[in-house]
């Protein structure tokens, strides 16, 4: 599969872009009807829409399966982008928090990507056409660090596109014990609520209620990138890994190979980084 190089990077203006109706995302005739009407609302509403059961065991064990060998894949430097990060139980050992920029060297997961449960049902969402922007797994290993409450437009994302959305698909079970993601709803009508490249401060969510969402593997939870969620640490011994996998409006441009290639001279993989060079991962 070829996937486009861009040469440059559009800056957008600060400001926040409306989402569609759901009577805008009915009229997406070319795609399949993953999403009802009650569905489309209730994502208008609180920024989040989420999906028990939209995957089933057999297609779990798959995408289960495409996890493991991404993890077990050599680290090349310029291909797939991993991440580590100190445990917190046990603070000598590094341990794998996520890896990145791998669906160009992965069939099966650009299958899924395309799938209509995943850009299919964003496109809805969108009420356009979608195109995607970037996709992690977030390990979340035995004593690995949670993540502060942010939303994820602060992590520079102006630079790309005006608006994303994002598809979790939870892969191993999520719990309070081992750091399910929170969300805080209705939230991302505000527009980006905090500073870029920093989590949300306590004024920041002086009036937001954050609310656990445990889940099951192949549950789906959609979220726009002005939604402000987080989550904790995994205090079991088990690891708890999630699937994210972040799309754009097609109208606004494909800036996926740019998107990674600024994030590898801003925030390298460990393989490429210089013997004693360090990087504070901010949000």
């Amino acid at each position: 599969m070829v996937w486009p190089i861009l040469d440059r990077c559009v800056t957008i203006p600060r400001g926040f872009p409306d989402m569609p109706s759901p009577s805008t995302a009915r009229k997406i005739a070319d795609n399949a009807r993953f999403l009802s009407e009650e569905q489309l609302a209730a994502f208008e509403r609180d920024g989040f829409l989420n999906m028990p059961g939209a995957f089933s065991v057999e297609e779990m064990r798959d995408i289960t399966r495409w996890t493991e060998e991404v993890q077990n894949w050599e680290e090349v430097p310029g291909r797939h982008m991993a991440y580590y990060e100190d445990s917190l139980t046990k603070p000598s050992r590094r341990v794998l928090q996520r890896i990145e920029n791998f669906v160009p060297y992965h069939e099966g997961f650009q299958g899924l990507f395309r799938d209509h449960r995943m850009q299919g049902a964003v496109e809805q969402l969108f009420g356009e056409k979608a195109t995607l922007f970037k996709e992690k797994i977030n390990f979340k290993l035995p004593g690995g660090d949670g993540f502060k409450p942010h939303q994820d437009q602060q992590a520079g994302w102006w630079n790309y596109a005006p608006i994303f959305i994002t598809a979790l698909v939870t892969i191993d079970e999520t719990t309070l014990e081992n750091g399910c993601l929170e969300m805080a709803a209705g939230h991302h009508k505000k527009g980006m609520v905090g500073g870029e490249w920093a989590p949300l401060t306590d004024k920041d969510m002086a009036d937001m209620k954050f609310v656990p969402y445990p889940s099951k593997p192949g549950d789906v939870m959609f979220f726009d990138s002005f939604a402000p969620h987080g989550s904790a640490l995994n205090k079991t011994d088990k690891p708890r890994r999630v699937l994210y996998i972040t799309y754009n409006k097609a109208s606004a441009g494909d800036h996926r190979v740019q998107y990674y290639a600024d994030k590898r001279k801003s925030f390298p993989p460990d393989i490429e980084r210089k013997p004693g060079e360090t990087f504070k991962f901010r949000v």
